[in-house]
């Protein structure tokens, strides 16, 4: 947990006690704050921590995440954004103002 905290901002954990907070259990949260709240060191980080597989098949079974930043991981990753459950729930989802 402590290498956590050196390496990544504390507060994107603003609502979880941190003391809780463990690498393996919480990789899902972990992972979704970093991607959505941090800069590209603690993206890095991540990557390394977490290993490129378990990184990319976290992020595509995310229900969300921002347009801008999904963008920016599908480039990051090079992975196609329809990969993602994200971007493909998002296309089912008809508003009404897109008829």
């Amino acid at each position: 947990m402590s290498v956590l905290l050196q390496e990544i901002n504390k507060t994107y954990f603003w609502d979880i006690d941190l003391e809780e907070l463990d690498l393996e259990k919480s990789k899902r949260l972990i992972i979704e704050r970093v991607i959505n709240l941090g800069n590209l060191r603690e993206i890095q980080f991540i990557k390394k921590q977490y290993g490129l597989t378990v990184l990319t098949e976290t992020l595509c079974n995310l229900n969300y995440i921002d347009p801008k930043t999904l963008n920016f991981i599908s480039l990051l990753l090079n992975i196609p954004k329809t990969k993602f459950k994200c971007y493909t729930r998002k296309q089912l989802n008809n508003q009404h103002w897109n008829y």
